[in-house]
């Protein structure tokens, strides 16, 4: 079994070195929590950018609901072809408490902060890998709408598949890692411990004190 990285922060410094070579000099770093808040902190600490992050949740099938018909971001949602013969009125109330259970979180994560304005601004999208991709295919069509310059989305680890999809919903895919026998992002890490609630609001804390001592 491959062990590739030691940690996220590894992970995270490796991701560094490629986004050096590319223009990020009106940037801003988003991670999805909350395995990657700690990647998404480490690049944006080094390459000194605002960081946010971006929140999204499935929308569950009605009669099985760990079978994903969608998912919903803060301002948006994103139905697949499983959602089809799904009554709207299910789908119109689960998006509204899903949305309200997002901007809870948020809140939980980034205090009274509102969101970073992404417009006409390179957005790095990180986490600390991806399986299906679905979180990250929702936050690109999400921040489509919010005209940003360029997306680039900055992963450790991806299957081939995923990457592919990437690579063409992005304006760039930085992957370092693409294995053809991918099962599980934990794999290829040496310490992949749960990222707690708690360890993000440091991290965000510690961002926004940068952020403000820059300003």
């Amino acid at each position: 079994m491959y062990k590739i990285f030691k940690n996220r922060t590894e992970a995270a410094k490796l991701l560094v070195e490629k986004l050096k070579k590319r223009d990020t000099t009106n940037a801003v770093v988003l991670a999805v929590p909350r395995g990657g808040v700690p990647v998404g902190y480490e690049i944006a600490k080094s390459l000194h950018l605002p960081l946010d992050i971006f929140l999204s949740k499935k929308i569950g099938h009605p009669y099985n609901p760990e079978y994903a018909i969608g998912s919903v971001t803060l301002e948006g949602a994103v139905l697949n072809g499983r959602a089809a013969n799904i009554d709207l009125a299910y789908i119109k109330a689960q998006t509204e408490k899903i949305r309200e259970q997002l901007r809870e979180r948020y809140k939980k994560f980034r205090g009274d902060r509102p969101p970073l304005d992404v417009t006409g601004k390179t957005v790095i999208l990180t986490d600390d890998g991806v399986a299906t991709g679905n979180t990250l295919f929702a936050a690109i069509e999400d921040l489509r709408k919010k005209v940003p310059a360029r997306i680039i989305v900055a992963v450790p680890v991806s299957p081939p598949e995923t990457a592919k999809k990437l690579r063409r919903l992005a304006d760039e895919l930085i992957c370092l890692f693409t294995p053809d026998d991918f099962y599980g992002v934990g794999q290829y890490y040496e310490d992949f411990g749960q990222v707690e609630d708690t360890e993000v609001q440091a991290l965000m804390e510690k961002a926004g004190e940068k952020v403000d001592a820059n300003e």
